[in-house]
């Protein structure tokens, strides 16, 4: 189980409250309305907190030192985007996200390192997909037989620079298509990872805890890691 802290009580705020409670952890929901709470659950166990979620009080009180990843999912781009930096440089909260509203402020966010989810109907969904590792474990399709999954490759700094087809052989991967401030491009034989590039995969579902540590090793001694599983695997 693991403390979340979400900001925002809106429609998004109020559903990732409730998916996350309904998953066994516990949550604190920041609004500066004391109204945006009518839209929790009765009976939600959760914390809610008046404040901005900017401010180091009001964070504090929503126990953000514990939390393992921070959504700021409110109505301001601006709110969103200063919260989530202060809960990662301050706090140093190991996962987080912002909503925004203005796609064209994408190129700017990424380039702060900061994952962003566009305002769509399915932004909850998406929200969950960075803050959660089982849902993005979960895939965004899979195949008829249910070995091969098409999933979200967790950031992998020590790639960055390295063309795409260099990871996937290390992987044994398919790059099926990368996010690269907020647009998705079909990868070219030459295309590099880019730092704020969000990778999606075809991948053995068997191997999805093989493909994560390889993704965190320097590429040179993942390619001899993979090397040495194909050989046991024979």
């Amino acid at each position: 189980m693991a403390h979340f802290v979400i900001m925002g009580c809106g429609r998004v705020g109020a559903t990732l409250a409730h998916t996350l409670e309904d998953d066994g952890h516990t949550v604190a929901v920041i609004d500066r309305e004391p109204t945006a709470f009518r839209r929790l659950r009765p009976g939600f166990s959760g914390s809610t907190v008046t404040g901005v979620g900017f401010d180091r009080d009001t964070l504090k009180e929503a126990r953000i030192a514990d939390a393992y990843a921070f959504a700021a999912v409110s109505s301001g781009d601006n709110s969103n985007i200063l919260a989530t930096r202060v809960a990662r440089e301050q706090f140093h909260v190991p996962h987080v996200v912002a909503r925004i509203y203005d796609p064209g402020r994408a190129e700017v966010y990424q380039r702060l390192g900061i994952p962003t989810v566009a305002s769509v109907r399915w932004s909850a969904d998406q929200v969950l997909r960075r803050i959660l590792p089982e849902h993005a474990l979960s895939g965004d399709f899979r195949e008829a037989s249910g070995r091969l999954v098409l999933r979200e490759l967790p950031a992998a700094p020590l790639w960055f620079g390295r063309q795409l087809s260099e990871l996937e052989a290390a992987l044994g991967v398919r790059i099926a298509y990368l996010t690269r401030f907020g647009e998705g491009i079909l990868p070219a034989a030459d295309t590099r990872y880019q730092e704020g590039d969000e990778l999606h995969a075809m991948l053995a579902v068997d191997r999805l805890t093989q493909i994560d540590r390889l993704l965190a090793t320097a590429p040179a001694k993942a390619a001899a890691l993979r090397a040495e599983q194909e050989e046991e695997e024979k």
